[in-house]
This record gives C-alpha cells, sequence and structure tokens, in this order.
C-alpha cells in the first residue's frame, strides 16, 4: 500500500492493514505487537470498576489482608475466561451471544438474554453511581448533577465509537492507564505491611459468614458477565485472519494481551484492598461506604491520597460505563438481533441509578449488591463459553485441550458453588464451619 493511499484510510483500517501485514509475514517489529492490544484492554476496565471500590473497601477495612486470596482467585478465573471468551471471536467470527442464538433453542436463548439484561443493569449500576459519587467528590457537587454530568461524558465517549474500533481502544486504555498509576501510588503512600499481603495472597482462609458474602461480591465484581461477552465481539472482525495459521498466531498474541491485561487489573484490585486494609482496618474497620473512604483517608494519609482515590473512582466510573453500554448492545444484537439508538440504551440503563437514588437508598451497599447480583448471573455466559470452546465442530483445531477444559469446568463449578451457598445464607440456611457475623 503506498503511502498516499494509507494516509486516506482512518486509524482503525490502519490498524487492520499493518495487523494483515504482521499475520502474513511483511512486517514484524518489537512495536507492532502494539498492534494487537485494544479488545482485552477494554474488556479490563470491567474488573477495575467501581464495584471492585466497594467491595475491596469493605473487604481490607472489615477484614484486613484476609481476604486477598479471593482477588487472586477471581483474577486467574477471569484471564482464563477472557482468553476463551477472545479465542472464540477469533476463530468462529462470531460473538458468544450470536453463537448462543445459533445453537441453543429459542426459549433458552430468551432467557439467557433477559438474565444478561438485568446483569447489564446491575453492571451499570455500579460503574454510573461509582463516577457520580466520585465527581461529586471531587467537584463538591450534588450525587444526582454527578450522575448527569457522568451519564454527558460517558455518552461522550460512545461517540467515539463512531470512529472505528482504535480510537476508543485508546481512549480506554489511557483511562486504564490512569487508574493503575493512581494505585501505584496510593500503595507507596499507605504503610503496606507487604508480608500480610503476600501470605493472605496465597492462603486461603474466610473468617465468617459476612466474609463469604464479600468475598462472593469481590468475585462478582472481578468476573464479570458483560466483560465474557463483550470480549468475543471484540475480537471477531477486528483482525480478519485468512488461514489457520494466522489465526493460531491471533489466538497467541490474544493471549499475551489477556495475561498482561488482566495482570494489571488484578494488582489494582488488590492494590485497593491492601490501601483499604492500611488505612482502616486497624482503627477504621467500620469504614464501608467510598464516601467514608474518602473523608477518612485525608486525615490518615493526606489529601494527595484522598484525591488520587477520587481520581481513580471517577476514571473508572466513566470508562466501565462506557464500556457496559457498548457490552450491552453487543448483547441485545447477538441475543435478539436488532440494535437500539446507543442513546436510548445508555438512557434505560441508567435508571436503576437514578431510582436509588431518588429513594434514599445507600449507594455503596446498593453497589455491593449489585456485584452480588453480577456472581448470580456468571454462570449463564462462562456454561456457553465452555460448551462452544470445547466443541471441534465450532472451533475446529482450536477446541480447548483436556487441560483446558478441566481448568474452565473448575473455574465454573468454583463460582456456582460460591453463588449457591451465598443464596442458601440469603435465605437464612447456616453455612457448616461459618459463624455468623
Amino acid at each position: 500500500m503506498t503511502d498516499q493511499a494509507c494516509a486516506r484510510l482512518t486509524l482503525s483500517e490502519r490498524t487492520t492493514a499493518a495487523i494483515a501485514d504482521v499475520l502474513a509475514g511483511r512486517r514484524l517489529r518489537l512495536a507492532d505487537a502494539l498492534l494487537f492490544g485494544g479488545p482485552a484492554v477494554i474488556a479490563s476496565i470491567a474488573y477495575m470498576d467501581p464495584g471492585n471500590f466497594a467491595t475491596n473497601i469493605q473487604a481490607g477495612a472489615r477484614y484486613g489482608y484476609a481476604l486477598l486470596w479471593v482477588v487472586v482467585l477471581a483474577n486467574l478465573i477471569a484471564m482464563l475466561f477472557q482468553a476463551l471468551s477472545a479465542k472464540l471471536g477469533i476463530v468462529t467470527g462470531k460473538n458468544l451471544a450470536e453463537l448462543s442464538r445459533a445453537h441453543f433453542p429459542r426459549p433458552v436463548v430468551i432467557i439467557m438474554w433477559i438474565v444478561s439484561e438485568i446483569a447489564a443493569m446491575a453492571t451499570d449500576l455500579a460503574e454510573f453511581l461509582g463516577g457520580a459519587i466520585g465527581l461529586s467528590l471531587l467537584l463538591h457537587l450534588p450525587l444526582i448533577v454527578g450522575m448527569a454530568v457522568t451519564a454527558l461524558v460517558t455518552y461522550s465517549i460512545l461517540l467515539v465509537e463512531k470512529n472505528g474500533f482504535r480510537p476508543m481502544e485508546l481512549v480506554i486504555g489511557v483511562l486504564v492507564a490512569t487508574i493503575a498509576l493512581c494505585y501505584v501510588i496510593e500503595v507507596f503512600i499507605a504503610p503496606v505491611a507487604w508480608g500480610a499481603a503476600a501470605y493472605h495472597s496465597v492462603v486461603p482462609s474466610v473468617p465468617d459468614a459476612a466474609a463469604l458474602t464479600i468475598a462472593v461480591g469481590i468475585i462478582g465484581a472481578t468476573v464479570m458477565p458483560h466483560a465474557i461477552y463483550l470480549h468475543s465481539g471484540l475480537t471477531q472482525n477486528r483482525s480478519p485472519a485468512r488461514k489457520e495459521s494466522e489465526r493460531r498466531r491471533l489466538v497467541r498474541f490474544s493471549n499475551i494481551e489477556v495475561l498482561i491485561a488482566l495482570a494489571v487489573a488484578g494488582l489494582v484490585n488488590m492494590a485497593m484492598v491492601m490501601m483499604a486494609a492500611a488505612a482502616f482496618h486497624a482503627g477504621h474497620s467500620d469504614v464501608a461506604e467510598i464516601e467514608t473512604a474518602y473523608h477518612t483517608l485525608s486525615p490518615l494519609l493526606g489529601p494527595l491520597a484522598a484525591g488520587i482515590f477520587l481520581v481513580s473512582l471517577l476514571a473508572s466510573g466513566i470508562s466501565s460505563s462506557a464500556v457496559g453500554t457498548m457490552a450491552g448492545q453487543m448483547i441485545m444484537q447477538g441475543f435478539v438481533g436488532f440494535r437500539i439508538p446507543i442513546w436510548v440504551r445508555r438512557l434505560v440503563t441508567m435508571i436503576p441509578a437514578f431510582v436509588v437514588v431518588a429513594l434514599g437508598v445507600n449507594a455503596t451497599q446498593s453497589l455491593v449488591l449489585s456485584q452480588v447480583v453480577l456472581s448470580i448471573a456468571l454462570p449463564v455466559p462462562m456454561i456457553a463459553l465452555v460448551l462452544f470452546t470445547r466443541r471441534a465442530d465450532i472451533m475446529g483445531p482450536f477446541a480447548n485441550s483436556k487441560l483446558t477444559d478441566a481448568a474452565a469446568i473448575l473455574g465454573t463449578i468454583v463460582i456456582v458453588i460460591l453463588n449457591t451457598i451465598l443464596l442458601l445464607q440469603t435465605v437464612g440456611v447456616g453455612i457448616p464451619g461459618l459463624s455468623s457475623s
């Protein structure tokens, strides 16, 4: 392609053309690896949304470092399922919702769609409220005004997608980097007990029944249903492969991106828990709300720590809300075959957040409960993904190996068991071995 012809292409078209050159062996430089970065970066924002802030603050403040192992476990499960979702889109050229509509009976598809829409609303409740809380605290605005501004900002980000996939990837990438940088600074400001953090990252413990609720909330806030659906849609048409060797190379690059992007997300989540443990557990273990955490951080660790906390929350809420709306559009189109205007999707999914504020419901508690709802909805896409990626008639030579299949099934079983325990606990059935809170 001539330089003149290349100049007429959009950024996304130039990215696709450059990827095709790499896959065909016409160019291969170290910097070319960045061309394949994007889908997992966008998906990773779901693992750093305001729901994570709410559950991680509660986990660290109340139980110190004891629940760090849950963050590690959730992130490992997330890496596996995001890699499988990305592979599904690359190999089949279809996303998870489309394949579900094509292969499952219609009643099952309708139920999956309804569950996914409920999960989308729960997702947006967390993301939208988080951004609004951050904005209202940072600029001293009423929460309802913060919500209105958040809605406008997220809609503006969504309009970027009209210019193709690459500008959106870059915008979300900048916001992800902002969140990560904020927490790098936070863990150096907070007096983290690194030995205890390392120990509890690998040694499981559940102090009491309330810790179990928070643990399931952490998993619900980390392994997200809409992110599993979305990742397959982000990869399905981004870099069309013409032969098996090119698909294999795409899958390899995708796996590397997933490992890096979700490792960053996992470290951010661990940093959230460690910051809360270091700042609040010793003398302020009752801190359970984002607003309280902000006001308590300033006298404990200084105004810089509190300000950085708000910046990270704001970047998280805005970016994750935009990504959640993208996922909702893709899920609806995949399951029922039609799209609605993006402003309608944005309006419908943010209604629960306005209702919560109008009714005077505690915002942070709503965030935690929304994560529990997500955790209960999570097995639906996980089971579908396992079923599809293990089938040779769908995946061909890219079907899951026995080891991958076993790991995916085990991860799904862990999620289902945790959710079952949570439901039993919610209806008042005692959990053997766990004292009541």
